[in-house]
Formats: C-alpha cells, sequence, structure tokens
C-alpha cells in the first residue's frame, strides 16, 4: 500500500538566509519552507533524496501565498553520479510539469496544494522552479516552497534477485494472498490505497503530537479490525475523528502565537501559549481516563532530541519509537463513548481547509537559525500530561466483564447529576420532564445524550390526545429547549436525534393535540438560527444534514404558511461569516426559491433581489456564481421587474464579469443575440462583403478590359477620315499619310477612377502610391492604416476597421465617435445635424452636408470652395499647373479632371460607391 516517503534534501541551487530547502524535511503548521535568493536566476533547483529506492505514486507541493513559480517540473533518477555534481540532466529522467495558479483572485491570501499522480520508481526527486508570477507583493521576484510530500512505496518487485519479492509478485498475479485485501488499509481492499493521515494537507493542519497519537490509534483500529473486533475499531474510528478536531485547533493556536511573536506582542503569544497547554492538558488526561495513553509523564517537545529525517513518515515503516499505548486489553473495552466530546466545548470548532486551495491564513515565516534541525512529527515520542491524582481516582476500576456489561456513565450506570448551573439553566424543563431526562440531556457522556432524546420522543409520541393544553404546551416548550440545545451537539447521532425530534413535533405532536400556529413558530424561530449555524459546520456531513432538514422543514404545510424560514435566508451575509455558512445559505435560498417561488411564500421580488445582488459583491466564488443563477431565474419570471435592481446595461456596467454574465443571460432568455453572437454575425457579414468586394474587383477589371477595346476600335475608324482629307495633287490619287501617334495621357492604365487625374507615373505602382498619398477622394484610417474611400470613411468605423468596437453612431450627426467620448458629445449638442442622404451627403472630415449625389463628392473633395478638412486637396491644387505641358494646356488640364472625355466614359464602379466601404492596404 502506498504510503509517506521519508528524504533528505541533498542540494539546492541557492536560498534566502534562514529559508533553507532543509526546511522542506520538516511537515507542521508553523514550517516556512524553502524560498529562493532575491533575484536569483531561473530556473532553480532542488535535489531530494528519498529514504530508500521507491515507486512514486504521488507528489503533493503546497504552493507560497505570493511568491509563486509559474511552473515546476518533476525529474527522478535512479542514482546521482557523485557527490559534487548532483543533478546532471542526463542522469534524471523527466516526468513532466505543473503549472501553478497567479493566485490574483484570492488577493495573494491564500495557498495553493497541487497534487500529480505519477508513476515512476528511482530513489532521487529533482524539482526545477520556473519564473515567478509577478504580483505586488513579490518585489525581489523570487519562488517559494513552503512544503514538499512523497508518497509511494518499496520498489521490491524489480529486484530479480530477492526470492521472497519474487513469490509475492507470483503470488499477486495469481490471486493468491496471504492476508485478507480487506485488511490491506482500507475497508475496498484496493493496493493501491493512499491513507489520508499521509496527505500533506493532514500534516500541515496537525499539531505534531496530536498526529502522533492518531496515527498510532491508526494502527490499533487497522488491528482490531484484522481480530474482527468492529466494535472496538469503530470506537477508535470516532475518537480518530475528535483528535483530529483536536489536532486542528492547537494548530491554529501555534500559528496564532509565532504571528504575535514576529509581531513582539508578548502578552498574546503567553495567553495562546497557556491555552494551548491546557486544552491539551485536558486531551491528555482524557487519553489516560479512557486507558489509551500510559500514566507515566509525557515529554515536551523542547525535551526532544533532534535528528535528521532519514525514515519513512509512514506508521508502517518507521523505526520502533517507545510506545506510550498501552496494549488492547479487556480494559480497553471500557472506552464506550466519545473520550473527547466530555471536554470540548459545546459549539462546532473551526472549519479546517483541505481544498486544493489552502484558504486559511498562511504561517509566519521567521528566521530560523542555519542549524535547524526536526524530527517529524511521527517519530517524536508521545507527550503525556502529567497524571494529577485527582484523575487516577476517577479511572474506574478495571473488570474482565464484556463491553455489554458495561456501564456506560458513572459507577451506578446512570448520567452524573446536574451542575448548579446547569440546573438554574434548565430548571423550567426539569419542572416538567423531569431531572432524570434533563441531567441525561446534559451529560458529558454523548450516548447518554442520545438516550435522552429518544426517550424524550417516545414521550411524546404516548402522550395521549385530550391532555390538558396548557400541561401539553409547557411539555412542547421544555422539549423545544432540549433539542435547540441537543442542535448545536458536535456529536453527528446526538444531532439527528435532535432533527428527529424537532420533526416529529412539528409534524405529528402538534397536529395531534390540536395546537396553534403559535406553539410551531415558537419551535420554528428557536431552532432555525441554531440550524443555520450548523450549516456552516467543518464536517461536510453534518452541514448537508442541516441544509437538507432546513429545505425539509420548510416545506411542512405547517411551517410553510407562517413564511418564517424565507424571511432567514434573505438576510444579508456578514463579512465575517465562514465560507461555508455563506455557500450553505446561499445553495438553500436558490433550491427553496424554486420549491416556493415568490406568491405568499416568504420570499419576495424586493427582498430576494436585494440579497442577491449584495451577494455578487462576495468574496466567495461560489457565492456569487449562485446568486447570479438566482437573478436569471427570477428574470424568468418576473423580467422588466428585475432591472429596477441592476445597474444599466452599458460597457462600464458590463466591464464587470458577473454583470455581463447576468445581462447577456437576460438576451438568451428573451431570444435577443448576446454580444458574442453579434459579433459573430457581424465577422460574417463583413467576410461576405469582402467576397463580394473581390468579385466586384474582377467584374471592374473586366469593364476596363472592354473599355480598352472600344477605344481602340473608336481610333480604328477615325483614321481614315483623317486620311481623306489628305489628296496627291499630282497623281490626284491619295497618299495614305502616317499613322497618328496615341498620346500616353488616352492610356486607360495612367488613370486614377477615383478623381480622374492621370499621369505617365500611374504605374501599377505609381497608382498604389497614389491611392495611399495622394488622391484626394480617398484617406488613410487612423486607427487601422487602410485607405478608405472618404464617402465610406463612417461606416468603415463602425463595421470594417479592426477598432470598431470602441465606436458609436451619434444619433444626430450620423458620424462614428470614440464609445468613451459619445456620452459626452451628445450631451454638449454640439455637433452639426445631418440631413437624409437623399438630400444631402455627409462629409467625416470637415462634417459639413452638401448636395446629394456621387459627383458631388469630387466637387465638395476636390473643389476650392469644398471641404477645407482635406489635406490632400491641397497637393491637387498645388499639382494642377504643371499638368499643362506647352501646346496642350487645353486638352491636358480637361484630362485632368473629372469632365475629360476618356474619364468620361469611365462609369462610376458599383463596388468603389459610398456603400461599398472599400479599402486599400499599401503593398
Amino acid at each position: 500500500m502506498p504510503h509517506k516517503i521519508g528524504f533528505v534534501v541533498v542540494s539546492s541551487s541557492g536560498h534566502e538566509d534562514g529559508f533553507s530547502a532543509r526546511e522542506l524535511m520538516i511537515h507542521a503548521p508553523t514550517v516556512s519552507g524553502w524560498r529562493s535568493p532575491r533575484f536569483c536566476q531561473f530556473p532553480q533547483e532542488i535535489v531530494l533524496q528519498m529514504v530508500e529506492r521507491c515507486r512514486v505514486r504521488k507528489l503533493q507541493l503546497l504552493a507560497h501565498q505570493y511568491m509563486v513559480p509559474s511552473k515546476v517540473e518533476f525529474y527522478v533518477s535512479e542514482s546521482l553520479p557523485g557527490y559534487f555534481v548532483p543533478y546532471q540532466a542526463e542522469r534524471f529522467r523527466r516526468l513532466g510539469y505543473v503549472s501553478l495558479c497567479d493566485n490574483e483572485k484570492t488577493g495573494c491570501k491564500a495557498r495553493e496544494l497541487k497534487s500529480v499522480y505519477v508513476d515512476a520508481v528511482g530513489q532521487f526527486l529533482k524539482l526545477i522552479f520556473h519564473e515567478n508570477h509577478v504580483n505586488k507583493y513579490n518585489i525581489y521576484n523570487q519562488v517559494a516552497l513552503v512544503a514538499v510530500n512523497i508518497i509511494g512505496d518499496p520498489a521490491d518487485f524489480s529486484d530479480e534477485s530477492n526470492i521472497t519479492s519474487r513469490e509475492k509478485l507470483i503470488d499477486r498475479y495469481l490471486g493468491h494472498s496471504g492476508e485478507d485485501p480487506a485488511l490491506e488499509g482500507t475497508c475496498t481492499g484496493k493496493p493501491d490505497y493512499i491513507s489520508p493521515l499521509d496527505d500533506l494537507a493532514f500534516d500541515m493542519y496537525q499539531d505534531p503530537e496530536v498526529a502522533q497519537i492518531i496515527r498510532k490509534l491508526d494502527e490499533r483500529k487497522r488491528e482490531a479490525v484484522q481480530k474482527e473486533r468492529y466494535d472496538y475499531a469503530k470506537k477508535l474510528k470516532q475518537a480518530i475523528a475528535d483528535l483530529q478536531k483536536v489536532g486542528e485547533r492547537l494548530g491554529r493556536y501555534e500559528v496564532e502565537k509565532r504571528c504575535a511573536v514576529e509581531k513582539e506582542d508578548y502578552d498574546l503569544a503567553k495567553e495562546k501559549k497557556q491555552q494551548m497547554e491546557q486544552f491539551r492538558s485536558r486531551v491528555y488526561e482524557q487519553l489516560q481516563l479512557h486507558s489509551l495513553v500510559d500514566a507515566e509523564p509525557m515529554r515536551r517537545p523542547s525535551d526532544l532530541p533532534l535528528q535528521p529525517l532519514a525514515h519513512s513518515a509512514s506508521p508502517r515503516h518507521q523505526q520502533p519509537v517507545p510506545s506510550l499505548l498501552q496494549e488492547e486489553s479487556a480494559s480497553d473495552s471500557r472506552f464506550a463513548e466519545h473520550f473527547l466530546q466530555e471536554n470540548l466545548p459545546a459549539h462546532p470548532l473551526g472549519p479546517c481547509q483541505r481544498a486544493t486551495v489552502d484558504q486559511s491564513p498562511p504561517a509566519p515565516d521567521p528566521h530560523l537559525n542555519a542549524h535547524l534541525q526536526s524530527v517529524p512529527y511521527d517519530e517524536r515520542p508521545l507527550p503525556a500530561s502529567r497524571k494529577q491524582p485527582a484523575a487516577v481516582a476517577l479511572e474506574p476500576e478495571k473488570s474482565d466483564t464484556d463491553v455489554s456489561e458495561a456501564p456506560r456513565g458513572g459507577a451506578a450506570g446512570e448520567p452524573e447529576p446536574l451542575a448548579e448551573k446547569a440546573l438554574r439553566e434548565a430548571g423550567p424543563a426539569v419542572d416538567v420532564l423531569g431531572e432524570s431526562l434533563v441531567a441525561g440531556a446534559y451529560s458529558k457522556t454523548w450516548s447518554y445524550r442520545e438516550d435522552a432524546l429518544l426517550a424524550l420522543h417516545k414521550q411524546l409520541m404516548e402522550t395521549p390526545a385530550g391532555s390538558p393544553k396548557e400541561e401539553l404546551k409547557s411539555t412542547l416548550r421544555a422539549s423545544v429547549f432540549l433539542v435547540r440545545r441537543a442542535i448545536r451537539d458536535v456529536v453527528t447521532p446526538v444531532f439527528q436525534a435532535s432533527l428527529k425530534l424537532l420533526k416529529m413535533i412539528i409534524t405529528q405532536y402538534i397536529p395531534k393535540h390540536k395546537l396553534s400556529k403559535l406553539e410551531t413558530a415558537h419551535c420554528v424561530e428557536r431552532t432555525i438560527p441554531v440550524l443555520l449555524t450548523r450549516t456552516g459546520d467543518s464536517s461536510a456531513r453534518l452541514r448537508v444534514i442541516a441544509s437538507n432538514f432546513i429545505q425539509e422543514m420548510a416545506l411542512f404545510k405547517e411551517v410553510r404558511s407562517l413564511q418564517i424560514i424565507p424571511s432567514y435566508l434573505v438576510q444579508p451575509l456578514k463579512t465575517n461569516s465562514s465560507t461555508h455558512l455563506a455557500m450553505s445559505q446561499m445553495g438553500l435560498l436558490a433550491r427553496l426559491l424554486k420549491d416556493l417561488g415568490t406568491g405568499g411564500t416568504g420570499f419576495t421580488i424586493d427582498n430576494v433581489m436585494k440579497f442577491s445582488v449584495s451577494a455578487l459583491e462576495h468574496r466567495v466564488y461560489e457565492v456569487r456564481e449562485t446568486a447570479v443563477r438566482v437573478i436569471l431565474d427570477m428574470y424568468k419570471q418576473h423580467r422588466a421587474f428585475i432591472l429596477e435592481y441592476l445597474p444599466p446595461d452599458d460597457s462600464t456596467t458590463r466591464k464587470n464579469v458577473l454583470y455581463k454574465t447576468i445581462f447577456e443571460g437576460f438576451a438568451k432568455i428573451d431570444g435577443r443575440p448576446t454580444d458574442a453572437e453579434i459579433r459573430a454575425q457581424k465577422k460574417a457579414a463583413t467576410e461576405e462583403a469582402e467576397k463580394r468586394k473581390k468579385e466586384e474587383i474582377k467584374a471592374l477589371q473586366g469593364q476596363l478590359a472592354a473599355l480598352k477595346d472600344i477605344q481602340a476600335e473608336a481610333q480604328g475608324n477615325e483614321g481614315p477620315s483623317v486620311e481623306a482629307e489628305s489628296r496627291d495633287t499630282q497623281g490626284g490619287k491619295a497618299a495614305p499619310p502616317p499613322a497618328p501617334e496615341v498620346p500616353g495621357s488616352h492610356c486607360l492604365d495612367n488613370l486614377c477612377i477615383f478623381c480622374g487625374e492621370r499621369s505617365e507615373s500611374f504605374t501599377e505602382d505609381g497608382l498604389d502610391l497614389h491611392y495611399w498619398k495622394h488622391c484626394p477622394m480617398l484617406t488613410r484610417c487612423a486607427h487601422c492604416r487602410q485607405v478608405v474611400e472618404i464617402s465610406s470613411l463612417t461606416e468603415h468605423l463602425l463595421t470594417e476597421c479592426d477598432r470598431r468596437d470602441g465606436f458609436g453612431k451619434c444619433y444626430r450627426c450620423s458620424e462614428a465617435v470614440l464609445k468613451e467620448e459619445l456620452p459626452r458629445h451628445i450631451k454638449t449638442k454640439e455637433c452639426n445635424p445631418a440631413k437624409p442622404e437623399k438630400l444631402a451627403n455627409r462629409c467625416p472630415l470637415c462634417h459639413e452636408n452638401f448636395s446629394p449625389g456621387e459627383e458631388a463628392w469630387k466637387a465638395h473633395l476636390m473643389g476650392s470652395a469644398g471641404c477645407t478638412a482635406n489635406l490632400r486637396k491641397t497637393h491637387v491644387l498645388h499639382k494642377a499647373p504643371a499638368l499643362l505641358p506647352a501646346g496642350k494646356g487645353p486638352a491636358m488640364a480637361k484630362s485632368g479632371t473629372s469632365g475629360s472625355k476618356v474619364g468620361s466614359k469611365i462609369p462610376t464602379p458599383k463596388g468603389l460607391s459610398k456603400s461599398s466601404g472599400r479599402t486599400y492596404t499599401k503593398r
């Protein structure tokens, strides 16, 4: 069975003073771990040597809260080449890597516990740490590791010379085994089962001394199962569960004490130390009282010898230590109740965070001296408090009788009498129910508390109908008093018995005796606050039981009409409430809202929406996510009324991911396209427009080729008529003159189809340069650098530009305006209003309206009295005289305008109209 593997640190690439890699050899709540040097070079490396050659099954890393590496790689090797070359890459085999979260969601206040399942054989493990995630706390760009854990089993089967191992291997494949598979560490008998006690989460939360006791009790539980002493094993299992809570509390005290020392608050540190000693002393006395440890004094941690970690940390493979636990004997059977419950407080302990992300406050990072060494918790001798004579006197006399014959309480088998304080508190209940029953409910022994509740349940069921009303009411109120106390009980059977009694009172006792609704309201109002508190319990099982019962109770017909429970669920979440409590309250509200609705049930649109909107700001992600679901469910039923409780749906609000999710959910409910769907539609439309543009360009090229053919034919027809005018006077016959040259200005390849300008330089590259820099009908988009027609610039910015999502359309001037400036632009009303397209064109440069039509664009953009903001027009006006060579002034001047004979034959292509939005990119 895989177990924890001990290791030593062979080498590391460096460390900050006081944070050596040797710290990784210790697992405890207060360890500080390894930290790289400041401003170090990456990657950083650490090499670990396991105590034996083994088959590694699981690796666990506990990362620092803000010194987080972006990636950690794992390598394994059978051996090392030498002491001074401990990490040659060719000797290691790469297993893979894991990526770590940047921890921004938690504000760098949580630590990530990463578990990796592998299957590799070796004795050396190398960890390679890559560059850190950047955050405001990590000012020196360091990486750190709080703890590392290796789980595996010895690689015996790989040694063929080992006859015993071969025989075991053969037996395993043949299905023969000398042991019952159900006894191999798990009730399922799986050989790859990993004990929770070997998990790194257990070590990092448990007090080391208590963890040692838990492991010893777990070993005894395994032995009891092997001997088929299942009653005794069950009691040990409950004792282990209770001790885990004790260890977690002591671990928190130790962390708080260290924090106080770091802050030099020595009064608080002394208080925490005394608190720990008193709590630990009570627990150890109970251990001795129930014969779980010897009566000899336990050694304190400061008295223990320090030695390096050199052995496996598993109880099954560790070196023998002086056993302070007594061997199981007949007297062990006297452990007939949960020993720990007798001294634990009635309220539940704080939750143990064992999730993937460690939400508990990180341990302080004290600067330990360079020679710090420590033994792991499971190699320390068990501590024991000095047993007082009074404790010896209280220990029951040992006997060889069976557990079924032994009394479970005091000497007479009855619960202990009520103390004076308890008697004053429970006086009214004693007067109604009797001192014996109340004493059982107040007993320190959980079984007596459970028996008292079951006896009360039976007594109420047997109460005859027709009893006096006042007597029935008094009995009910006394019963509710005991139920309320039992709901707080940390023992599961007692808690369940209290819920069973409460359900019987509401659904059977009150209807049977026809008591009024006031009595039902009294039951609910006295118990629901305590039940809601239990939904935040550290035990997941108790949380589920409490939540399910509240939901069930809210649906009782006797309770539903009172509308009490919904009013408690919509109370605002407290900022200091536990994570589990907030999640449970939010989940209960969501489930009950579906069951009850908002019509006369205690849930209203107002209280549910106010609660849900406030929950959107909660620190816990699950609470916020559930609040979004509740709001969407409310919108399905009430639509427009829900919008009154939310901010306006604009770009500023949608920057919040939750509100963006909510408004997109509204769109789906209404059947409207979401922003993502709209963007997809625009993208598809743009692609379709591009396809049409390519087709139009192809058609235009065909038109130009046809025009060239027409011009050539026209020139050929004019030639003979000119020749007929020249006659040979001598011979009377016509002499054919030389064919006239076609001037270069009449070649369509030298023509700009936008402005009509001709030039010998308008080759293919020359036209590109003209379009890019000089054509007065075109301009470059300042946002995507594409060349577009000025007439279609507004449409380009709204539908085609790479930054089109940043523009909006003004309803007054119909122009494209940046969205962040659009509210101010509309509010000031300084823009010139646009006229309908049929009445006027709108220039996006000078923002003026002018006469409609395509030809009007040329006059406006190229004429001297036209657009004042077209910078390219100046170039054309200065260039016009240069286009008039001597002797050909009129012809060239006319050809240089849009009204030339040749230019007038060129129709305005459909693909180049104002609505096309054609763009050109410089080649």
